[in-house]
Order: structure tokens, then sequence, then C-alpha cells
């Protein structure tokens, strides 16, 4: 082992991936570098060489990698080809109340996760929220509560890919667990999103409604296609990913340049090393042992695993602002105590995932203030309510179900 033990040199290396977060350091080298530093505190030297062969052969690692940049590519081809442009104005066009235009858009632009992605839906928000004559903060709040709602339950999550990776388990079996959370969830956003809010009707054309189905049907087929291989035929997210790819092209006929922008910007190999970054940390930690130390320091206090699998995480992707961080440091810690079944793995992406919503440093909520000019102050009013009554869901299912 290293020259320092597993408890100071894991606390250490946590202050460390703080520091650099805080910094604004990008999240896949903040990762990776914190592995590095971790495995030369904790670690023999002649052992830290086969732990990263380890992570960079290992199948799982491989998967998420690439299953993480062909999402990105999407994503960032959506932008190019105009994509995500249509598929909300088609969706507004053809629903006709604006509550639920609303609550949709944003979950449909979700559906591309890219980070700061609810700035994107922030602009058709404030249009129907001007109709229903929502204040600044509520609008906020709409905006960033249900474009968020769609992710628990979404297979080409990346925090709930890597979540499978990390715990071993599959991405179905956690979405099974997550189905009551998402519907509590849709349901407090729209009794405290819309409380006392009168419904507003759009003016909607029927001749332009077959017209508005089949472009909203003509760019949604990659997310279906991605969404339908996965379910009916168990494919790895990786291909299921790349497949989505394929049909935009096939589909949108962009020009090279079109293509070749998203290959040049840096947003889509920042995040894959982020899921990289996160896999090496796990093994780094796993090897340093400081999963059974800590092991040994929860069974002497009778520690509830309900507690450990809810607090935290949530802590963790609070104070980092990074799910995938969150997650990442808390499956190496709990590793040796807690075994991972659906109904664990379940309540551990739950309350990372809803420790990083609230967070103020999360990009999606800063830039949504920002844009409505609203202080964040007037969102957790609403917010924190929300995030309060989804907890006790997510506590309740592991419990009940």
């Amino acid at each position: 082992m290293g020259f320092v033990e597993p408890l100071p040199a894991f606390a250490v290396s946590f202050l460390f991936l703080g520091l650099m977060v805080y910094k604004r350091v990008g999240l896949g080298i903040a990762l990776a570098l914190t592995a590095l530093f971790l495995s030369m505190l904790s670690l023999d030297i002649g052992s830290i060489p086969s732990v990263f062969e380890k992570t960079v052969t290992d199948s799982v690692t491989v998967s998420l990698v690439l299953a993480t940049f062909g999402i990105m590519l999407l994503s960032q081809l959506y932008k190019e080809t105009g994509f995500v442009t249509i598929l909300s104005r088609s969706l507004s066009e053809i629903v006709k109340n604006s509550k639920f235009v609303i609550s949709v858009l944003p979950a449909i632009i979700g559906l591309l996760p890219v980070p700061g992605g609810a700035l994107m839906s922030a602009p058709m928000v404030e249009v129907e929220a001007k109709k229903l004559k929502l204040e600044k903060a509520r609008q906020t709040y709409v905006n960033i509560w249900f474009r968020h709602t769609i992710f628990p339950i979404y297979p080409m999550s990346q925090v709930l890919i890597l979540t499978g990776a990390l715990t071993g388990l599959s991405v179905l079996s956690l979405i099974m667990r997550q189905v009551p959370v998402v519907v509590a969830m849709v349901a407090v956003g729209y009794l405290i999103g819309f409380w006392k809010v009168s419904a507003t009707k759009h003016d909607a054309s029927k001749m332009n409604l077959a017209s508005n189905l089949t472009s909203l049907l003509k760019v949604f087929a990659p997310i279906l296609a991605m969404i339908f291989v996965i379910v009916s035929f168990s494919i790895d997210v990786s291909i299921a990913a790349f497949l989505g790819v394929i049909v935009l092209l096939l589909i949108a006929r962009p020009s090279l340049s079109a293509v070749s922008r998203p290959l040049r910007s840096s947003p889509i190999y920042m995040v894959t090393l982020a899921a990289f970054g996160a896999m090496l940390l796990r093994n780094v930690t796993i090897a340093s042992g400081v999963s059974e130390v800590f092991a040994m320091w929860i069974a002497g206090r009778n520690v509830y695993e309900v507690v450990l699998l809810s607090t935290l995480p949530a802590a963790l992707a609070f104070l980092l602002g990074s799910p995938s961080g969150g997650i990442a440091i808390s499956v190496s810690m709990l590793a040796g105590i807690i075994s991972f079944a659906p109904k664990a793995g379940g309540l551990l992406y739950m309350a990372t995932y809803l420790g990083y919503l609230g967070a103020p440093t999360h990009l999606c909520l800063v830039l949504t203030a920002d844009y409505f000019k609203c202080s964040l102050s007037g969102v957790y009013k609403y917010l924190v309510p929300s995030l309060a009554i989804s907890f006790l869901t997510a506590i309740l299912v592991y419990f009940l179900l």
C-alpha cells in the first residue's frame, strides 16, 4: 500500500476534487487527476499501472465511454441540423394547452443530455409562461424541474448508464424502480408550478396538424430507434447510441461541415473523459482498500443502509455539483458495505440525482436563473419542497417495492 492510510488518502483526494470543481476545472480532468492523486497516495508505485490498465481494457468501461461519446455526438448533431428547433415548434403547434406545453417541452429537450441544456428550452417556456402570467421565479422552476423529470427513466441518460456500470445493475432494472418517483416528480411539479394558475389555450390550426405530427415523428425517430432496440433487444447502449446517430444522419442528411463541427468541439470529449474518469476513480478507490476500512468504521456505528444510500450520495452530489462524481465516489465507498441490488441502486441513483438537482453549482439552474433574471433564493422557494417530496417518495419506494 501507499504511504497514506486509505481513509485519510481518500479524504484528501476528495478535498482535491472539490477544489478543482470549485475552480471550474472540467469534470473529466478533475476525476482523472483525482484518481491519479489518490493512487499516488494510497497505492504502491508498482501497482498503479495495473489499475489503469484494468480500467482501460475493462469491457464495461469501454462500453460506457463509447455510449457517452455516441450520446453526446447525437446531442450536438440535433443542434447542428436544427432538429431541436423543429421538435419544439411542432409540439407547441400541436398542443393547445400552455401548461402542458411548458411541462412537456423541457422534458423533450431533456432527451438530449447537453450540459446546461435547460437554456435550450428556456425561450420556448418563456413564451408560454407569459400567457399564464407566471412570475420569473416560477418560470425558472418549471423549466428546470420538468427538464429533469425525464432522466431517471430515460435509458440513454449518461448518469443512469454510469450507475449501472458502477453497480453492475442493468439500466432497465434501475428504471423500473424509479417510475413511481418520476410520477411523483411530475405531479408535484405540476401542482407547485401551476398552483392557482388558470389554463390558457393556443389557437392551433387543424390544417397544420398532420404536417406537425409528421415533423415531430421525423425528428423523434433517432431517439425512438435507440429506445426501441434497447428495450426490445437488450442491445448495449453504446451500440444503440451510434444507431441513433446513423438514423439522424440518414434523415437529416447534414453537410459534411455540420457533421464535423461537433467532432471538433470540446464538450463531447470532456463529457466522455468524465465517464472514463469516474470508472478510473472507482477502480483506484477499490484498490486502495478504502471501502473495506469505511465498512469497518460504519459497522461499529450501526448506521442503517437506507441512511447511507440516501445521505452520502445526495451530499456528495450537492457539494460537487456533479451526479457523475457523486455516483462514482458513493459506489466506491459503499462497495464493501452494501450489496447493490436494484432496490439499493435505485435509491442511490435518486439520492444522487436529487442532490445534484438542488445544487447551487448545477449548471442548468444557474443558467436558467440568469436567463429569467431571477435570484436563486426565489427558485429555491419552489425547488426545496419539490425535492423533499421526491426524496420522500424515493425512500418509500425503497421500503415498499
